[in-house]
């Protein structure tokens, strides 16, 4: 079985979901007591949310390439992010290890694909939903994105870091993100990417007007796979 090197604590809630849903998959494919081989990085959310306020994204991708070369040093031979926002720093994170990088932006595109919508909503934070790297990522795939309006933006994004990353769940602010699933739904989104690894904590396919894409889920779902053998999903 192959080992996986995981840089969580983006926030801990998440790294979780990623931990349970590996081992599951590994635990059903081959029954018993096993379970996954994992070289954890967990981080230390607060020193990666003052990088992220302050703008400084070369002192993140230090923090993120140190944790992936840990990582490696501990027998990883397959290395992920566990989070959306930080893929902002993946090709700095990629150049630095001689292992595979599992992009998050593969696995959703390889997920879509299967489906086949072309057009998926963008729900996560604000550098998620506004800047390239991660729809750019998309497109390689041939898949366009459709985001929020600025000030839902702000409100999508605040309800992050405000509630979600600290493990804070609130009726309220599902009623907002669902409503701007609805109007996603009016701009043209086949379906929406919880583009935030800690979303689908607040909420569920069962809410919603559109097919979701639970980021956390699917990739981890993919690291899985790899662990199990498969190859990664690339484009």
């Amino acid at each position: 079985m192959e080992t996986l090197g995981l840089i969580g604590g983006m926030s801990w809630h998440s790294t979780a979901t990623y931990y349970r849903i590996i081992n599951e998959v590994v635990s059903a494919a081959h029954g018993g007591h096993a379970s996954a081989r994992i070289s954890l990085q967990s981080l230390d959310f607060s020193e990666i949310r003052e990088c992220q306020i302050a703008g400084d994204w070369d002192r993140a991708a230090a923090l993120l390439t140190e944790a992936a070369q840990r990582c490696v040093q501990g027998g990883a031979t397959t290395v992920a992010i566990c989070t959306n926002l930080m893929h902002k720093v993946a090709p700095q994170v990629e150049a630095a290890i001689d292992v595979p990088l599992a992009h998050i932006g593969d696995a959703i595109g390889a997920e879509a694909g299967r489906h086949g919508w072309s057009t998926l909503g963008i729900l996560g934070t604000r550098w998620v939903m506004e800047e390239d790297f991660y729809a750019g990522r998309l497109a390689r795939h041939g898949i366009g994105v459709v985001v929020p309006d600025a000030p839902t933006r702000d409100q999508v994004d605040a309800i992050v870091f405000d509630e979600l990353t600290q493990g804070i769940i609130r009726d309220t602010s599902r009623a907002t993100y669902v409503d701007t699933i609805r109007r996603l739904a009016d701009q043209g989104a086949e379906a929406v990417v919880l583009a935030c690894t800690e979303v689908g904590l607040l909420i569920s396919p069962e809410d919603n007007p559109l097919p979701l894409i639970d980021s956390a889920e699917v990739h981890a779902r993919h690291l899985a796979s790899i662990a199990l053998g498969a190859s990664l999903p690339t484009a």
